[in-house]
């Protein structure tokens, strides 16, 4: 028969990864639903963002657009028109694209 200074080493050694286990299927099993309000309220925001920074460059284009038409320039008048057209988008597509990832109705 084996002494025990040598079995409780060797026990020790089999046991650990079981505990171990154990330790770590608990924990996992402790933890509860996961909360998406901050989420919600995050993409809300960017959602808000987006609706105002389309808002701002729409306008700004137009307004560049209509000075240099006002001066006669019609040629450079076209990059504040698409300037425009690239705020309209931001505007409806990407608010509406963030409020489709969160499900928030428009």
């Amino acid at each position: 028969m084996r002494s025990l200074k040598a079995t409780v080493p060797r026990l020790l050694r089999a046991l650990v990864p079981v505990f171990f286990t154990l330790t770590i299927a608990s924990a996992a099993h402790a933890q509860g639903t996961m909360d998406f309000s901050g989420a919600q309220t995050l993409m809300g925001t960017f959602k808000t963002f987006a609706v105002y920074a389309g808002a701002v460059i729409c306008f700004g284009g137009l307004i560049f657009a209509g000075i240099r038409m006002m001066s006669g320039r019609f040629q450079d008048a076209i990059p504040g028109l698409f300037g425009a057209l690239f705020g309209a988008g931001v505007l409806g597509w990407g608010a509406g694209w963030i409020g489709s990832l969160t499900g928030q109705s428009m």
